[in-house]
């Protein structure tokens, strides 16, 4: 019952106008974001992670959610549009939105990828406030040994979820460990790997390598990677206008999908969500796969169809809940906006835990609010809002746009703490990632062994005192041994047993 209060506050905090006012201009940002090629909800929460100094924790926390509901969702504009989709997780939209484009449907496809977002989003966002509680009680039942291991897990999921560059994303991931390590020592007050300077002795600030890995390198990449003056070629975007009532899908149309295709669909995205490092991408392969093995009409698939486009998006956007899970349970980011999100929380003072429901529910609350909200209000008004306009905003010079975001990065690196060793950590850690990324090394799994290598240390060496030394307590607790041999399911069937397409590719 105290839970159910807390998160009708948590909607009733969204009558504030200022609280608000903040989650729809995040939306707005989120869509902006997601829409242009090359810029992701990730980016936009980067950069807006100094300002959640200035801000109240309930704002902060209000506009990331909506930034990445709508930074999902609106990858699927210019997917679309223009058949280059504003997010990884837009690519299946991509195949079947494109082919309606062409046949004059192109509204038609953006009415159904914004219907099955909205129902996504909010089925996620339900299934979010109505399990957290039950996630929190488990999460009590894990002790240190299963603590260590549940973080093993997911590191080694996390890895393994980058399918052709396994062995590069284990070798980032150690490397984001390492840097974690620098500074004071987890269990002792002992300075570590500071190089005798007195500026490392407080450790690694998570700003500078979020802005430097996720803004300042992304700056770099796209200036290397396509030289053009616009950030879609002029010529590509000539289409005819989309007029506001052709986005409405028809009842016939949407009988034919099926009310089980979205459902289903859903639940296929949170859960998927659950997982540490799936993200959306994976949920819309699925769903997507899932829903042609059922159809009625697998051969409209690839020619445009609507079906694929609902199973898709309903997928991609109800795994922004599911990844919130670990996130707020274990502190294990469900995805890379969620690792942003993880750490506008701890520079907030939350820490995650199953404790936080019973401590800072108050301030959880208002941001599951915001994802509902977003979902079921706002991506539905936005697209008859601006949806005629969408696609305008690929036609804007890309030396302005990403001289802005230089701009924006540098200036945020430096007023988050004042301190000029800080920013030019940022230039460092995005100098840094552009190599990385250069020899296709995934940058996320940088940030993910950063943010979780300190509890996969303290976790283990607390384990080994309590039990002298011993390593066989990882074997003989239970909850240890359930997630030991969950990584051994995981890395057989992602590894060892690969699926024949992944092989060819």
């Amino acid at each position: 019952m105290d839970f159910t209060l807390h998160i009708l506050g948590g909607f009733a905090a969204l009558t504030d106008p200022t609280v608000l006012g903040y989650m729809i201009i995040g939306f707005l940002i989120g869509t902006f974001f997601g829409a242009v090629p090359g810029l992701t909800s990730v980016l936009a929460i980067a950069l807006l992670l100094p300002i959640t100094y200035s801000l109240d924790v309930v704002p902060a926390l209000v506009m990331c959610a909506s930034i990445f509901m709508s930074g999902m969702y609106a990858g699927s504009i210019t997917a679309t549009t223009i058949n280059i989709p504003g997010a990884p997780s837009s690519m299946m939209t991509s195949i079947e939105g494109y082919a309606l484009m062409k046949k004059g449907e192109g509204a038609n496809a953006l009415g159904h990828a914004a219907l099955g977002s909205m129902i996504g989003g909010v089925i996620g966002a339900l299934l979010l406030i109505c399990l957290t509680p039950v996630a929190a009680k488990l999460a009590l039942l894990i002790q240190t040994p299963g603590k260590f291991s549940l973080i093993l897990f997911a590191l080694i999921v996390i890895v393994i979820s980058q399918r052709n560059a396994i062995a590069k994303g284990f070798v980032a991931t150690l490397l984001g460990i390492m840097i974690a390590t620098i500074g004071i020592d987890v269990m002792q007050p002992i300075a570590r790997f500071n190089f005798g300077t007195e500026v490392l002795v407080e450790g690694i600030d998570m700003m500078p390598l979020i802005i430097g890995t996720f803004a300042i390198s992304e700056i770099l990449f796209q200036a290397c990677e396509n030289r053009n003056a616009l950030t879609v070629d002029k010529k590509i975007i000539d289409i005819p206008p989309i007029r506001r009532r052709d986005f409405f899908p028809t009842l016939a149309e949407i009988r034919e999908i099926g009310i089980w295709t979205y459902l289903k669909s859903a639940i296929i995205g949170y859960f998927i969500g659950v997982l540490p490092g799936a993200g959306g991408s994976m949920a819309a392969f699925v769903s997507y796969a899932e829903a042609m093995r059922k159809s009625k009409n697998p051969d409209l698939y690839g020619k445009g169809s609507r079906e694929g486009i609902a199973a898709a998006e309903t997928a991609n956007n109800s795994m922004c809940g599911g990844a919130f899970v670990p996130m707020l349970m274990f502190g294990i980011p469900g995805d890379p906006t969620t690792a942003i999100v993880l750490g506008v929380l701890i520079i907030n003072g939350l820490q995650p835990g199953p404790r936080l429901l019973d401590t800072q529910i108050d301030l959880i609350a208002p941001m599951f609010a915001s994802l509902l909200i977003s979902a079921l209000v706002l991506i539905p008004l936005t697209l008859y809002l601006l949806g005629p306009y969408f696609v305008k905003i690929v036609s804007i010079r890309k030396a302005v746009l990403y001289s802005c975001i230089a701009v924006v990065a540098l200036v945020g690196s430096y007023v988050a703490t004042y301190s000029p060793f800080q920013m030019m950590l940022a230039l460092v850690f995005g100098v840094l990632a552009f190599f990385l990324r250069a020899q296709k090394y995934p940058t996320v799994t940088l940030l993910l062994g950063f943010i979780l290598g300190p509890d996969l240390e303290q976790y283990l060496r607390r384990a080994l005192s309590l039990n002298d030394g011993n390593p066989l307590t990882f074997i003989t607790s239970p909850d240890s041994l359930f997630f030991l041999a969950l990584t051994a399911v995981f890395f057989y069937f992602m590894v060892v047993r690969t699926p024949p397409a992944a092989k060819k590719t």
